[in-house]
């Protein structure tokens, strides 16, 4: 079995250039007919370097209906393509609650894949938590590589929330944060902004699969339902 911590040479094709790479920044697109009614549409992320380069794109597909009725917990795909509009990762997250109080439906199975479509690079699973978020973050095989551990609380006013990733040891490795992004942006709108921060030598699929955690964390705890916030204590 290959370490996560290794450059590898048979890289996912599309991939490549998060070989180089130990930082993300992930910026949801602004819609303005979501903003002005409240009514949910597909999320759109631009996904950059450090330097703010565009790198990837992602877009949600899911239905209407989906969006409206099951809000936050809704499933989806997730298509992230390259600058040429190739796809390089596809993250599929089934309908699911995340309290608590149903262990039995938490956010597993959220699987990620890359080319050739269908290839299977990791998945992330949320952890049963009353006090605060915690999800593995595994590779193909099934055995967790990274643990991600979020605050008690995920709400924050004029600064950043993050989520910390430690290794299979216990050390602190990276994090995913979400980032304060003005008062406006943050009032009327669920356009949120993401930094997420790995080890240069991670496996570049596990790099591939904390970008479809951050997606996961975004839409858990800061995706808007009817244009009204539902930040909580804990996991209740």
């Amino acid at each position: 079995m290959q370490p996560a911590f290794q450059r590898n040479s048979n890289c996912p094709p599309g991939l490549e250039y998060l070989t180089a790479i130990d930082q993300l920044l992930v910026h949801q697109k602004v819609e303005l007919l979501e903003a002005f009614t409240g009514f949910e549409t597909a999320n759109k992320y631009t996904v950059k370097n450090s330097m703010g380069q565009k790198i990837f794109r992602a877009t949600e597909i899911s239905d209407c209906c989906t969006r409206q009725f099951c809000g936050p917990n809704r499933a989806f795909d997730m298509k992230i393509v390259d600058n040429n509009d190739h796809e390089v990762i596809h993250l599929n997250r089934p309908l699911a609650c995340s309290s608590c109080c149903f262990p039995c439906c938490l956010q597993a199975n959220i699987n990620c894949f890359t080319a050739p479509p269908g290839t299977v690079i990791g998945s992330i699973q949320q952890e049963w938590s009353i006090i605060s978020p915690k999800f593995s973050i595994k590779d193909a095989s099934g055995e967790t590589v990274l643990t991600i551990k979020g605050p008690f609380c995920t709400f924050s006013m004029c600064g950043d929330v993050e989520f910390n990733v430690y290794s299979r040891g216990g050390d602190k490795v990276g994090k995913i944060s979400k980032q304060w992004s003005g008062l406006v942006r943050e009032a009327f709108t669920d356009a949120d902004m993401f930094g997420i921060n790995f080890p240069l030598d991670l496996d570049v699929r596990i790099k591939a699969v904390m970008l479809g955690a951050c997606f996961l964390i975004d839409f858990m705890f800061f995706e808007k339902s009817g244009d009204k916030e539902h930040d909580r204590p804990g996991m209740l």
